[in-house]
């Protein structure tokens, strides 16, 4: 790949994600890490993107004209998300301790747990914690580790031992793609290896994927295709690539 498409992808990724790491694209493009940074400090010098410690995040003017051209990621497919967090909801019983990650339709699943009692819920989503914090007959349990520049997400496995000593009924979780060959997928490799955590600590694995992401993938893998008990997608899935999933109850959220 030229420099000057790889750096077209950086920005496509950036506007995606709203942070890239040097490690992250280093793996992607498999270059070193020393070509990413004079990548990353030319984009700054055309005034591109804002460099950090180990990554960079958009501009803050382009950032904020962007959000006024481009919707944010928990606007896309919004419908198809408040439809799939809705049926995931029906899955949950009064009394069970689940495990939530931080996506958009996670928190759509949250939002139709507000009247569910007694749920033990460990989130690294702060809105989604905050969502369901709104319950005081609800356990809360916010999992720490690094704030994610730009999001509302805590990433990282900081919060292992909290995990080590949990043992949830369900986990949901959404991603940047789903394919048989990488299972689910992330373009964050620390978000990937909690997802790891999560899925290791909870007695079933529920993905919630819209038909966009169906058939995609990115760079790391956080749950094997065969870990998935359940998958919740939209009417629009391809029903090709659904009859892959054998021994996978297949939900379709309408």
């Amino acid at each position: 790949m030229f420099a000057s498409h790889r750096r077209d992808r950086i920005l496509e990724l950036l506007q995606q994600d709203k942070q890239v790491l040097v490690k992250d694209l280093a793996r992607l493009f498999n270059v070193s890490e020393g070509t990413l940074r004079i990548d990353l400090r030319i984009l700054e010098d055309e005034g591109m993107l804002e460099r950090t410690h180990g990554g960079a995040i958009p501009r803050k003017q382009q950032a904020a004209a962007n959000e006024l051209r481009n919707p944010s990621r928990s606007q896309l497919n919004y419908e198809e998300k408040q439809a799939i967090g809705r049926r995931a909801a029906k899955l949950v019983i009064d009394g069970q301790c689940i495990i939530l990650d931080a996506s958009s339709t996670a928190l759509e699943l949250a939002k139709g747990l507000t009247d569910h009692n007694y749920l033990t819920v460990v989130t690294n989503g702060l809105e989604t914690a905050m969502t369901l914090n709104q319950n005081p007959r609800n356990n809360v349990i916010l999992i720490g580790g690094v704030l994610r520049s730009g999001s509302k997400t805590v990433e990282g496995v900081l919060g292992k031992d909290i995990l080590s000593g949990i043992h949830a009924d369900l986990f949901f979780t959404s991603a940047e793609g789903l394919s048989v060959q990488e299972g689910m997928t992330d373009f964050s490799l620390y978000e990937a290896e909690l997802k790891k955590l999560m899925t290791a600590n909870a007695s079933r694995t529920v993905a919630l994927v819209d038909h966009t992401k169906l058939g995609r993938r990115s760079i790391a893998s956080s749950v094997a295709f065969d870990a998935i008990h359940i998958l919740i997608t939209d009417g629009r899935a391809d029903p090709v690539f659904l009859k892959q999933f054998r021994r996978t109850e297949v939900i379709i959220a309408d």
